[in-house]
């Protein structure tokens, strides 16, 4: 029987951005051991991932999901180094992303169209973030973490949001994420970065 694929929902990145982290991932192997780090085309800010999910559903939702066009487009400031997990064996490292209202309201409405399909709810607080690596793999290094977290505090970017996309997860390839539908978000920009 074949395998369910497994679908995310995420905000995608400029090249620029996918450039800039790269550097961030080549520099960061030099001292951390991680045993994934994400391709560089894969990197994203994710909004709902759905697990697995059959065709009619899929079409369900690809029809839904255009509601997302009529929000505000926005920008959103990223950078600095985070982490989720032990402090000195992290099962994930990840760059930062301010949650503003803007992006709040966005993830909200992507959460209000999923529910309405019957996708789960996510129970966990948002915590946008951008992941460079994961699956620790070495020795505890709190002083490495604690020092790169420094070094790496006071470079933020700006992410200018104008659309969404639906990923598929392709786990054999590489780049393993790809592009089913983008939403173009179509108001005029809401404001500045709050």
């Amino acid at each position: 029987m074949d395998k369910v694929p497994h679908y995310f929902i995420a905000i995608p990145l400029p090249t620029t951005l996918k450039e800039h982290y790269a550097v961030w991932q080549k520099q960061l192997r030099q001292y951390l051991s991680y045993k994934q780090w994400p391709h560089p085309k894969d990197l994203h800010i994710t909004l709902k991932f759905l697990g697995g999910v059959k065709e009619p559903l899929l079409l369900q939702l690809c029809e839904a999901l255009k509601q997302i066009e009529g929000l505000f487009k926005f920008e959103v400031e990223t950078g600095e180094i985070g982490t989720f997990g032990q402090s000195d064996s992290p099962r994930v490292l990840w760059a930062g992303v301010k949650l503003n209202s803007q992006l709040h309201q966005l993830y909200e409405e992507v959460e209000r169209i999923a529910l309405g399909l019957h996708f789960p709810k996510e129970n966990r607080t948002y915590r946008p973030h951008i992941t460079l690596a994961k699956k620790w793999n070495g020795p505890a290094q709190l002083k490495t973490l604690i020092d790169i977290k420094e070094k790496f505090s006071q470079n933020v970017q700006t992410l200018f949001v104008n659309e969404i996309v639906l990923y598929k997860i392709e786990p054999q390839q590489s780049p393993k994420y790809k592009v089913i539908h983008t939403y173009q978000l179509s108001g005029e920009m809401n404001g500045t970065i709050n």
